[in-house]
């Protein structure tokens, strides 16, 4: 079987709820006609055309593997790419990366200039918690913790600070700046969505909490070593930003301590370890329901694929 055979269950998942997300996107953020319209034609401007829409994808299938009903919990789902819109506007800003290409097309405060694209991030951040809030206070909590200076931000000031620190370029370095800057968000997707497809947003039992989160904890490793070395490989075409960025800023990231070669097996054998998780995570949840359901049975190959999809991509 090719890769890309190998993905057709989340690429059939992807193709039903992208239409539903972008659709609930849509809905949640203002429209242009009301004031203040410039922010939010610029709110718009960088929420479309989005990307794979990965996280929100992520948060239904979370809520699927815990044997939820994913179309219960859109909105919460959407509010991960709200979150996940805001860290690029402001990771694109020149006192953060100074980047000048975002998803194929001028970044942000490019186009809007650099206070509009400021606002722009802080409404789409406040938005993200308004969505994550119809999932009850443990989806909000999640949201929170992993987007904190524990988690996400905690991860982009540790990124700036290695600029160029090569005497503290170590493996232990690159591994907690990245499971924050990027891993972070991806789990929390996950249980995002698994606490807002709770019934009745019951608490969910610790055991599965647990193997959701370390599956998405392989899972967001593995993408972000891929990412590191998309960078160096990629296209702005293929990429839809800047190639050879980490470079030019002298990032602290998996290829510069490891080498390009090691870092693409490490990236292969982390996504391997979530697909064997997979099985665990729906077992658990099948437990805690009481029932082993087709939709639930499903969530297997969903949340395999998912994880192979992480290495096995373009952009």
């Amino acid at each position: 079987m090719s890769a890309a055979e190998s993905l057709a269950a989340f690429r059939a998942f992807s193709a039903i709820w992208l239409p539903r997300i972008e659709g609930e996107l849509d809905r949640l953020l203002p429209p242009v006609t009301e004031l203040p319209a410039k922010l939010h034609e610029a709110m718009r401007y960088a929420m479309f055309p989005g990307g794979k829409r990965l996280r929100p994808l992520l948060a239904l299938l979370g809520c699927q593997a815990s044997g939820g009903d994913p179309s219960q919990v859109l909105t919460a789902a959407a509010g991960l790419e709200c979150l996940h819109t805001y860290s690029l506007v402001h990771d694109d800003l020149p006192c953060m990366d100074d980047d000048d290409l975002r998803r194929g097309r001028p970044t942000c405060h490019k186009v809007y200039g650099e206070a509009l694209a400021l606002l722009v991030g802080d409404a789409l951040l406040t938005l993200a918690f308004a969505a994550a809030a119809t999932g009850g206070a443990a989806a909000v909590q999640a949201l929170a913790i992993a987007a904190g200076s524990r988690g996400m931000v905690g991860g982009q000031f540790g990124d700036l600070e290695a600029e160029g620190d090569r005497a503290d370029h170590t493996p232990a370095r690159v591994e907690w700046i990245h499971d924050r800057k990027t891993g972070a968000l991806i789990t929390a997707a996950l249980l995002v969505g698994a606490h807002a497809g709770a019934q009745n947003h019951l608490a969910l039992p610790e055991p599965l909490r647990a193997l959701l989160s370390t599956f998405g904890d392989r899972l967001g490793r593995a993408f972000q070593i891929a990412d590191d070395c998309l960078d160096l490989t990629g296209t702005a075409q293929e990429l839809g930003k800047n190639p050879n960025a980490d470079a030019v800023h002298d990032k602290l990231t998996w290829p510069a301590i490891f080498g390009l070669d090691r870092s693409l097996l490490m990236a292969k054998n982390l996504a391997d370890e979530a697909v064997s998780l997979a099985p665990l995570v729906v077992e658990t949840a099948a437990i805690w329901r009481g029932s082993r359901t087709p939709d639930l049975d499903a969530a297997v190959p969903l949340l395999q694929d998912a994880a192979r999809a992480a290495v096995v991509r373009r952009n």
